[in-house]
């Protein structure tokens, strides 16, 4: 991973750094592990996030008011994206219904290593032009489900006026706004935002919590550094001690963990 931005970043500069980066090969790490780690709520290091607030402009599913908000950024044609769209699809079905959670998503394309990326998180906003947050959910959903980037494919790029057709929303508009600048600004101002935060892969998450982390979280987050053998820049506290800064598809195992500890 390249080492986080510490500043903000302008939307010339943000469209040249998000260029560069480059996404996380991990479902979650194995590296042998040492008697090292510091404790999470005793690292010296700086964990500043500048991570923008969720507004009411953002996709959320879930409870907009949830005491746990996941805002993850995300590349579509990421394979690691994909398997981390499972986790959180499962995470939603278990919380979401109780409003626990809610899951945030922006789009941060990769598009050195990923030449449709863009296109894709394009066509996933149009879906949220044209047909609202119901429409986005579920076309983002049908797009990460058949994606074949697990599989070191490319998704077929005339597969997205099918897969909008699939979920409602008119394939004439929807191939109008494709390339719209509409489609085109949304997309860029969350690639911005999540430079600005310091996102250098994908995917990465952030915990956005209502109140200051608990003892019971913090004990859990040292535990799980060393259970699943995360290095310690993957998964930590930020200063505001309200965000946790979680990199890569970590098992859902884990993300459960987490999220079970914060609301004790």
């Amino acid at each position: 991973m390249e080492n986080k931005p510490q500043s903000s970043i302008t939307l010339p500069s943000a469209i040249i750094i998000a260029g560069a980066i480059i996404a996380i090969a991990i479902i979650y790490v194995k590296k042998p592990v040492t008697n090292t780690i510091a404790p999470v709520e005793t690292q010296q290091v700086s964990n500043k996030v500048n991570l923008s607030p969720v507004t009411a402009k953002d996709h959320i599913l879930g409870n907009p008011n949830a005491p746990i908000k996941i805002v993850e950024y995300s590349d579509p044609s990421c394979p690691y994206c994909k398997t981390f769209n499972t986790t959180m699809t499962q995470i939603m079905d278990k919380y979401g219904p109780e409003g626990k959670v809610a899951w945030v998503y922006r789009s941060i394309p990769l598009d050195t290593i990923h030449p449709n990326a863009r296109n894709e998180s394009q066509a996933i906003e149009c879906a949220g032009i044209l047909g609202g947050n119901e429409k986005f959910w579920n076309y983002q959903k049908t797009l990460y489900e058949a994606t074949p980037s697990d599989k070191g494919q490319s998704l077929d790029q005339k597969q997205l006026p099918v897969f909008a057709k699939s979920v409602g929303i008119d394939v004439v508009a929807f191939n109008e706004c494709l390339n719209s600048e509409n489609a085109k600004n949304l997309v860029q101002a969350q690639t911005v935002s999540g430079v600005n935060a310091g996102v250098s892969g994908t995917p990465t998450s952030f915990f956005v919590l209502d109140k200051s982390i608990n003892p019971t979280a913090i004990t859990y987050l040292n535990n799980a550094l060393i259970q699943y053998k995360i290095p310690q820049d993957l998964l930590y506290v930020a200063d505001d001690k309200k965000t946790i800064v979680m990199s890569g598809a970590m098992p859902v195992a884990m993300v459960t963990g987490i999220i079970e500890s914060l609301l004790k």
